[in-house]
């Protein structure tokens, strides 16, 4: 199995629109949160949320027409454009070998839809334009980032696993590259606002009046948010070969669905996902320096995600952090930005805090680095995704050193962490994997 490295970044968030600003917004603990002026909010109690500021698609695109494409679709060309400039690579770079592009999503352009469904009620068929429909396929995502580098030898995936999708459109990146079906892979997430998903969680009863406060005792929901994350990812051999700069090294993955419950999370079925990463990465859990958690600051949320990184990591588990503090809840985007996040954490010896924090939750019982970023020598980083339906996704990403031994890898104690051709990690409870060799 070739080893795989981040070589490059794209992202937009409300912290801050490329790898710098995005940095320093970690850095420093910067909330995201800003009145929604996305839709009409007239009606609703409270409706904050974190907007991305200032984005400009007829700035940060270079081919495409952004009046053909929705918010989402723009996102996720801008990051992908983004992510590969970050790698020192050109279009014609990634024109001459095999690509695989994976964006994650949550709602698609369901932003366009509330806007076809309004013009509708108020205008009849007439009022809705044929532009304005093609603009609403999801698969739209991955086919904008394509267009807009000008691919022509590329497979193109949409993936709608609701909030961990940008986890698994990077562990589909992950093996695309690892048994060499690609040379280069552009994958992570996007989502935009859109009104649809912000009622939804109001009507449930889970959006924040104010700030969202992971982990803590009086948290009071999400607030829902919007941006894009894209990871570039290459063979070690090919970056070593280019002199590319080496963000962090994806070591493994792990995936499951549970179909428990249409919102509710599954303590043992979340667990089973990190021990599958855990797994597939060939890494223990003591040596594990830090957990990017879900973290959305809803009751359930926490107290479950928490109780399953015991069950895999013991009483004393590695700092768990909530980007979602920052961000807000990105939908589709969140675990993506969270690996970006945790790559440039790894990079630059840090770990983001869990901002608006007052008091932790005993139920919790984390270390969820409160208020303020510290320094630290990270290793090897897990990142969670879970998703309604019991959708779940993990990623661990490791520190790549070019003074170690080529055949070591980070933490590596385990080499069968390999997806066997069927569909999921080495299980042993499965019959096909029951026999497999440890190799």
């Amino acid at each position: 199995m070739r080893r795989v490295v981040v070589t490059g970044l794209g992202v937009l968030s409300s912290i801050g629109t490329g790898t710098d600003r995005f940095t320093a917004g970690l850095r420093a603990g910067r909330s995201g949160v800003s009145p929604i002026t996305a839709f009409d909010t007239t009606g609703f109690a409270h409706a904050n949320g974190c907007q991305v500021p200032g984005f400009d698609p007829d700035r940060m695109l270079r081919r495409l027409d952004p009046a053909a494409y929705g918010r989402a679709a723009q996102f996720s060309a801008a990051a992908a454009r983004m992510a590969v400039e970050d790698a020192g690579l050109t279009d014609d770079d990634l024109r001459a070998v095999r690509c695989q592009i994976s964006v994650g999503t949550t709602d698609g352009e369901s932003h366009d839809l509330d806007l076809i469904t309004e013009a509708h009620l108020h205008g009849g068929p007439a009022a809705v334009t044929g532009r304005a429909a093609r603009r609403i396929p999801a698969a739209r995502l991955g086919i904008a980032a394509a267009r807009e580098l000008h691919l022509t030898d590329a497979e193109v995936l949409t993936i709608g696993t609701a909030c961990s999708a940008g986890n698994y459109a990077i562990g589909n990146g992950l093996d695309a590259i690892r048994h060499g079906d690609a040379d280069f892979a552009l994958c992570g997430g996007a989502d935009a606002f859109c009104r649809k998903t912000f009622t939804a969680f109001y009507r449930l009863g889970t959006i924040a009046p104010d700030c969202c406060r992971p982990f803590d005792a009086g948290r009071q929901g999400i607030l829902t948010g919007e941006g894009s994350g894209m990871l570039l990812l290459e063979s070690l051999d090919s970056a070593r070969a280019r002199g590319a700069r080496i963000y962090s090294e994806v070591l493994g993955y792990g995936l499951n669905c549970d179909a428990f419950h249409p919102v509710a999370p599954k303590e043992d079925s979340v667990a089973r996902c990190l021990q599958l990463a855990l797994d597939d990465a060939g890494v223990k859990p003591d040596e594990v320096d830090l957990i990017s958690a879900h973290g959305t600051g809803t009751r359930a949320n926490d107290v479950t995600e928490s109780r399953a990184v015991r069950q895999v990591y013991g009483n004393t588990p590695p700092r768990t952090v909530s980007l979602k503090s920052m961000l807000g809840h990105t939908m589709g985007a969140a675990s993506a930005l969270g690996a970006v996040a945790c790559s440039l954490a790894i990079t630059h010896g840090f770990i983001p805090p869990t901002i608006n924090h007052r008091t932790t939750d005993p139920e919790c019982a984390v270390d969820c680095v409160p208020n303020h970023a510290v320094e630290a020598d990270l290793r090897i980083v897990q990142n969670n995704g879970l998703a309604f339906g019991g959708n779940n996704a993990a990623v661990v990403l490791g520190r790549y050193n070019e003074h170690q031994e080529d055949g070591h890898v980070p933490g590596r104690s385990l080499s069968h962490g390999q997806s066997h051709g069927h569909g999921h990690n080495l299980d042993r409870s499965c019959p096909d994997c029951a026999s497999a060799p440890l190799s």
